[in-house]
């Protein structure tokens, strides 16, 4: 039981470690020294989103996890199978949820008009807000990000 106590810290601990920075203020050191492409736009329209978590990590470790403790239910082999079998299915299941949850954010869509008159719409971390009518600059790159434009008005 203790065993099944510390593969199910261990597999919390690393969930902990795969959220997505959404953060349009934090870059990647790979986009480091990149050039963007930057279009001018308006703020049309301003929604809360939820952003579903990711289930990968997690489904691995529960099925592992759950395999192992299965395994210790029964007193032959075969039992030990059929335990290992069902114990990795439900760990996969609970494992995939439980990162799901972990990693499950809110974040903020946005539709903006570029000055030629194109629409876009971006998904990006809650702060900084923009409002409706607020200029700011896109930058096209991976990811892509909104900032407010730092020009004069």
């Amino acid at each position: 039981m203790m065993r099944i106590g510390i593969v199910a810290l261990a597999s919390v601990a690393a969930l902990a470690g795969c959220v997505t920075n959404i953060d349009p203020a934090t870059y990647s050191v790979g986009a480091v020294g990149q050039v963007n492409r930057s279009i001018a736009a308006s703020v049309i329209s301003v929604r809360d989103v939820n952003i579903a978590g990711t289930a990968e990590v997690g489904t691995g470790a529960g099925v592992a996890g759950g395999a192992v403790a299965g395994s210790a239910i029964g007193g032959s082999a075969r039992a030990n199978a059929l335990g290992a079998i069902g114990g990795a299915v439900i760990g996969g299941i609970a494992g995939a949820a439980i990162e799901g949850s972990a990693t499950k954010q809110t974040g903020i869509e946005y539709v903006v008009q570029t000055v030629n008159g194109n629409l876009m719409t971006l998904v990006q971390g809650p702060e900084p807000r923009f409002s409706v009518g607020q200029h700011v600059l896109v930058l096209q790159g991976a990811p892509a990000r909104l900032i407010a434009d730092p020009r004069p008005q």
